[in-house]
């Protein structure tokens, strides 16, 4: 049997229980396109188009169609994607303050084409602000060809980790690693880590943020705890079992995990994964709940994140979890009024 960074790769054995088709020397395949669909909404939605014509804005991404999967075989990964999307976006005329609307339709993202020679087609709702559709058929169409290389560098990075296992790194070895807080309300930090040993051996970061949330904390752990709750700010459906070694399992199976510590309106405490994730792989996350008359803070603390996986890690807490339980309170605020 080979030692880590000897022999015949196909040999090269982790401390796991699973030894067959070890690093995957054989045919495997992950099914991308539920982590795709996430992605593309993540790096599409919101772009901003400026220029001596006006201001635009890309909104939602209206139309999904298509898959996307990885192969890995004798240690190379094989791609496979097709996409035909369509986004909105809206925008303002500088010098006449008009507004407009139109859409941006994506026909066929696919292995075959590079990213600069995929068709991008833009259109406007009818009337004037042909200015706004010249911005966005130039300036646009570049933002969004960025945005799709951003999708595809995800693919072939976040998404595959784990697929071709890595080598063991010398022991002490530390990542130099660092995010200042951000000066708005949420603020967020990554400590530097030795290598975690949890699962796969990886390099790992802790990630620390922080949220002032319009609710006691009370009403915020139950959102991390009530089933229904759950199901609403996640849009999605959920399996909470809130208790000591209950499971968990929201955005269609993209997040699991685990209960581990249960303090109500105080403290909880889960082991969680994304399923991007090498197998078998947990970051602990614990979660405080503060109350500030009648608002509550929320510290969480996320430890053992893979670190080809933080950035999407923070965002995902960010984007999925907290701005989306914003809109629930406040959605539920103005059902009272």
């Amino acid at each position: 049997m080979a030692k880590w960074g000897q022999g015949d790769p196909r040999w090269i054995v982790e401390e796991r229980a699973d030894g067959t088709n070890v690093n995957n020397w054989h045919w495997t395949e992950r099914d991308a396109t539920s982590w795709s669909k996430r992605k593309l909404k993540e790096v599409l939605e919101g772009l901003v188009v400026e220029g001596e014509a006006g201001r635009c804005e890309i909104g939602d991404l209206k139309h999904v169609e298509g898959e996307a999967s990885c192969n890995s075989r004798k240690g190379k990964l094989i791609f496979f994607y097709e996409w035909n999307l369509r986004l909105s976006w809206k925008g303002t005329v500088k010098e006449s303050g008009e507004k407009h609307k139109g859409s941006v339709e994506i026909p066929n993202l696919s292995e075959e084409n590079e990213v600069d020679d995929t068709e991008i087609n833009v259109s406007k709702k009818k009337g004037e602000g042909d200015v706004l559709k010249d911005l966005m058929r130039t300036e646009g169409t570049t933002k969004v060809r960025e945005a799709l290389r951003d999708y595809l560098k995800a693919l072939k990075t976040e998404f595959t980790l784990g697929m071709i296992l890595p080598t063991k790194a010398p022991a002490g070895q530390e990542l130099a690693t660092e995010r200042k807080p951000s000066g708005s309300t949420m603020q967020d930090s990554v400590t530097p880590q030795s290598l975690d040993m949890v699962g796969v051996k990886i390099p790992t970061v802790r990630i620390h943020m922080r949220e002032v949330f319009n609710s006691p904390a009370d009403e915020l752990y139950s959102i991390f705890t009530k089933k229904e709750l759950v199901q609403k700010f996640s849009k999605c459906p959920a399996m909470i079992e809130a208790e000591k070694g209950g499971k968990l399992q929201m955005f269609e199976g993209f997040v699991s995990g685990e209960y581990t510590e249960l303090v109500p309106s105080q403290r909880l405490v889960l082991k969680w994964r994304c399923r991007s994730w090498p197998d078998e792989h947990y970051a602990t996350v614990a979660l405080n709940f503060q109350d500030l008359a009648t608002q509550s803070e929320l510290e969480l603390e996320c430890k053992g994140v893979p670190v080809s996986h933080e950035e999407s890690t923070r965002q995902c807490w960010k984007k999925q979890y907290f701005e989306e339980i914003h809109i629930l309170l406040q959605q539920s605020k103005d059902s009272m009024e």
